[in-house]
């Protein structure tokens, strides 16, 4: 089971209830369903989601910026 890191679970603190909802809201059914049997509290739950959504920012950035300099080599 992966573990939320201290960066992220010190963000998940500071958010308000409505950005907590949020990404409550845009979790994985895997995630979710941690969450449902009690294996991880809330703020281990959106820590982990905020992490996978930093993950994924940073692939798409990367992809982007392969997409704009391909587009400008043409």
């Amino acid at each position: 089971m992966r573990k939320p890191a201290e960066e992220y679970l010190e963000k998940a603190r500071l958010l308000n209830k409505e950005e907590t909802e949020r990404l409550l809201a845009r979790m994985r059914a895997k995630l979710m369903r941690r969450l449902e049997d009690k294996k991880m509290n809330v703020f281990e739950a959106v820590a982990i989601q905020l992490e996978i959504e930093d993950e994924e920012l940073q692939e798409w950035r990367a992809r982007m910026a392969e997409i704009r300099k391909k587009s400008k080599s043409r």
